[in-house]
């Protein structure tokens, strides 16, 4: 089979450059990705995100793995990320946010030349929808419907007030002048037309629409294996559907969008990557290519949770589940209710101590306990806080478990193998004892899942003991034009001409926030980049 464009991975990146380049009638385009097409209800509904982001339900997960982690304890972490048209974006809690601009500034002085915030912000508002309508820094024409959450728990107005107590101000939104304070998410769901209260993922906002093009194919149940070369140059893939190799040819480009994970994994199965590790997995090298899977480093998270003597949050018991039934058919008609929250209704950016420019924390307040990224199960009425440090000093790294395409790749985020890293949690920690011990949560609060002293060394325990991922992992293709770099400013892969990587793996450097709506603005721009090239401009 020969197309023009063949992109590798079809979560939130791959959904929208098949959307965007689709968009001409003369190019042929074909998305591959691994999953289903992300339609079921288990997706659409907002509320189910509880049933997926565990990873028993691999239809929708990989559910991977790190290797263990000396700095928590020896524990291997847990990674879920989403399978399926429209990735993570489908398994997500939904939230809008792009980060501080000066992330991006930080971005370009790195060596990601054009990618500083007044670049960005344009493709940002190309993607979104707001509900709110346009204005200079939201979007109200795009693919991606942006709204306010429309009857968010009590409880989530009180852990607001909390955060107002320890001189947090309001804030009602994250992505306008100002990042600095609390309040509600914006979050990635339809509030218009017929699916109003559902999930709106990148691909239900951006490919599922026009997936009747003639010239877009897409292929659900198709793992990509390798990417086909030939005299320096990338001209395709190899595929495996079911038990059947397909090899797909790529008359322009090959664009990997498999994530922050995948997509070293894929460049490395392909002979592309620091070549004394290719050699070791018995892998011919193509490109001996030393940054690939380096830089990997994700927001580590650390959770406080409460029962609530208060039922008006989710719990997992017969009462919380009659809630949750009775809030079905509410979402049904109405698109509204528990059913169409996204569970971490609210949150908050703050600096870590006064010294700090700008926010280097964020919460997440969830409607729910949440424990072991719910891999264990509390069936009393509850709520959880979560807290992560933005900016990681960090680094670990992404390699081969062996050249089998099928065998996951070993991930090392290495969470706190920077001291400097300890001192941010412990204070993030800190702070976030003041908040859910606040007067306004009284009325909510009941008895503290795992308990202690209040002492730094406990504290310090706690935080080896329990925090993991936020969900965030980035970097292992890092974009810029050094030489541990390894795709440029345009996304081209170094030193292999006609192979772009267009995901989170790009990243520089995680920006501070959650980290969909800066990839959908990626592949927003990359769409630019391939359809300039194309046209010689």
């Amino acid at each position: 089979m020969i197309f023009d464009y063949v992109i590798l991975g079809g979560g939130s990146a791959g959904a929208v450059l098949a959307a965007r380049l689709s968009e001409e009638a003369e190019v042929r385009v074909c998305l591959v990705e691994a999953g289903n097409a992300a339609k079921d209800i288990l997706v659409r509904a907002p509320a189910l995100v509880a049933a997926l982001v565990p990873g028993y339900l691999r239809a929708h997960n990989w559910a991977l793995q790190t290797v263990p982690q000396p700095g928590l304890n020896g524990r291997r972490g847990f990674q879920p990320r989403g399978r399926g048209l429209g990735g993570s974006s489908a398994i997500n809690a939904m939230l809008y946010v792009r980060g501080h601009p000066s992330d991006y500034d930080h971005w370009a002085a790195m060596g990601a030349v054009g990618w500083d915030w007044g670049s960005c912000l344009p493709w940002f508002l190309r993607a979104e929808r707001n509900m709110r309508g346009a204005s200079d820094l939201h979007g109200a024409t795009g693919p991606l419907q942006v709204g306010d959450q429309r009857r968010p728990r009590k409880i989530s107005r009180a852990f607001i007030e909390a955060c107002a107590a320890v001189h947090c101000p309001e804030n009602d939104d994250f992505n306008g002048p100002l990042q600095e304070g609390a309040g509600l998410y914006q979050v990635t769901q339809f509030w218009d037309g017929p699916k109003k209260g559902e999930r709106c993922s990148a691909a239900a906002g951006y490919l599922h629409p026009v997936m009747g093009r003639p010239n877009l194919t897409v292929l659900t149940g198709c793992r990509a294996e390798k990417v086909l070369t030939a005299g320096g140059r990338a001209i395709g893939a190899e595929v495996r559907r079911g038990g059947e190799k397909l090899r797909l040819e790529a008359r322009a480009e090959v664009i990997l969008s498999a994530g922050a994970f995948g997509s070293p994994q894929l460049l490395m199965l392909s002979g592309i990557g620091p070549g004394a590790h290719l050699r070791e997995r018995g892998i011919a090298v193509v490109h001996d290519l030393p940054g690939v899977g380096l830089n990997l480093h994700d927001h580590l998270d650390y959770i406080l949770s409460y029962t609530s003597p208060r039922r008006d949050v989710v719990g997992l018991n017969p009462r919380g589940l009659m809630r949750l039934a009775r809030a079905a058919g509410g979402w049904r008609k109405h698109g509204e209710g528990l059913f169409a929250s996204p569970m971490a209704e609210g949150g908050a950016f703050l600096r870590s101590s006064p010294e700090v420019e700008i926010p280097d924390l964020q919460i997440h307040f969830v409607t729910g306990i949440v424990d072991q990224h719910m891999r264990k199960l509390h069936t009393s009425d509850g709520w959880s806080a979560h807290i992560c440090a933005l900016r990681p000093q960090s680094r670990g790294s992404l390699r081969l478990a062996s050249q089998n395409p099928r065998r996951a790749p070993l991930i090392d985020p290495a969470f706190l193998a920077d001291p400097r890293d300890e001192e941010v949690m412990l204070r993030a920690a800190r702070l976030l004892e003041q908040i859910v011990t606040a007067a306004p949560l009284a009325p909510w609060r009941g008895r503290r899942l795992y308990p202690h002293d209040g002492s730094e060394r406990a504290i310090m325990a706690d935080i080896r003991a329990r925090a993991d991922t936020v969900y965030h992992p980035v970097g292992t293709c890092r974009m810029g034009t050094d030489a541990g770099a390894v795709v440029d400013p345009h996304l081209k892969v170094h030193g292999v001409a006609g192979l772009r990587v267009v995901d989170a793996s790009v990243m520089p450097q995680v920006v501070g926030g959650n980290t969909n709506a800066p990839t959908i603005m990626i592949a927003e721009r990359a769409a630019d980049f391939i359809r300039r090239a194309r046209k010689g401009a």
